[in-house]
């Protein structure tokens, strides 16, 4: 399991690299929509990815702080969390966001964890998957929200 979630975050991390790549070459539209709905001459505004993921991600992660986001490369980094209830564990956790279109396969979410020991040193401790899971369903339910709330 832990092979197959390093193989999906690798071939995360080659896609957004080649699509930062291939950005300036692209007929895509920046902002979720068809591609017949946009013009090469109309300008590029908004951010580069699907807008209902990028603000759920940002309200569902809204209890860690925020170190960078990056909207046209869709990446959300997040600092240090503890949870004042298990002062003794932190997590750290990034968003990419792979797609202009509204869809579960265009979300990752990376999650780092680490423990204190009696020393008081930071050492990195495993992440159940279900929790990168959890967080990936509950920005999709967010975004599901948001854009239902649009449609109205």
């Amino acid at each position: 399991m832990a092979t197959q979630s390093a193989v999906v975050r690798g071939a995360a991390m080659a896609l957004m690299a080649s699509s930062l790549a291939l950005t300036g070459c692209s007929s895509i539209p920046l902002i979720g929509g068809s591609e017949a709905s946009s013009t090469a001459a109309a300008p590029a505004v908004g951010i580069g990815v699907n807008a209902y993921l990028w603000r759920a991600a940002l309200d569902t992660l809204s209890f860690m702080p925020l170190s960078s986001a990056d909207p046209w490369g869709g990446v959300i980094n997040y600092d240090w969390y503890s949870d004042p209830s298990a002062p003794n564990e932190r997590f750290k956790a990034t968003v990419f966001i792979l797609d202009t279109r509204l869809r579960a396969d265009a979300l990752n979410v990376a999650v780092v964890k680490q423990v204190r020991d009696a020393d008081g040193q930071w050492f990195a401790a495993p992440v159940d998957p279900q929790t990168e899971t959890d967080l990936e369903n509950a920005i999709l339910t967010r975004a599901r929200q948001l854009n239902l709330a649009d449609a109205r």
